[in-house]
């Protein structure tokens, strides 16, 4: 079975993110992210960036403590250190991505990382962006939603249209709707049992399951 992998990188944090790792995770560090791992207890496989956010010192660290360092160098580079991670892990065709620390103080960053999700979608590699208060991910097809700890469901187009939008076990139904980029129609919706189904008939559509 092909592994899950899980990035953590420079966004915001906390205690709530080791949640979400598992013993059979291949762990990627993009820069403060790989001391995140390092500090938490977990020994990285691969930690990259540019690793302008950290001290020497804990440099040393990530390091001595991870499986394989992938340096560059913060001016001669194409992509963040967080695209970096996520192309790398991208072609190593898991079976799915979990990105960690992808939202936080700016939002150029966050705007940003939220988008490299149409990159896993054009390889059908399912992939999800969590923090303390969401999880998100990107949508072209049907798809089947769990609760869980996030009561409340928002779609927002990617693409700048997306058509056939049909919602079962919802609070709100929608039936073959269309909505265009800049609607707030989709906002705030609310799953009525544990799973729901989100259908669409062309377009790439964000869905983003919060809690406050």
């Amino acid at each position: 079975m092909q592994q899950r992998i899980v990035i953590c990188t420079g966004g915001e944090l906390g205690a709530w993110a080791t949640e979400w790792i598992q013993s059979s995770d291949l762990l990627i560090g993009a820069d403060s992210g790989a001391r995140f791992l390092v500090e938490h207890g977990y020994r990285p496989d691969i930690a990259i960036g540019d690793f302008d956010s950290v001290t020497a010192e804990e440099l040393v660290a990530i390091h001595s403590k991870s499986g394989r360092v992938m340096a560059c160098d913060p001016i001669d580079k194409d992509y963040t250190d967080t695209e970096m991670a996520f192309r790398l892990a991208l072609d190593m065709k898991p079976r799915e991505v979990v990105l960690l620390g992808a939202l936080g103080t700016r939002f150029d960053h966050s705007l940003a990382n939220v988008y490299l999700l149409a990159l896993a979608g054009e390889q059908s590699i399912p992939a999800f962006i969590i923090d303390g208060h969401n999880k998100i991910t990107l949508i072209d097809t049907s798809t089947e939603v769990t609760k869980a700890d996030y009561p409340s469901v928002s779609l927002l187009p990617l693409s700048s249209i997306v058509t056939g939008i049909t919602l079962t076990g919802f609070q709100y139904p929608l039936e073959d709707a269309t909505l265009r980029i800049g609607q707030s129609l989709g906002i705030s919706n609310v799953l009525l049992e544990e799973q729901g189904t989100i259908e669409l008939s062309s377009g790439r559509l964000l869905v983003i399951q919060s809690r406050d």
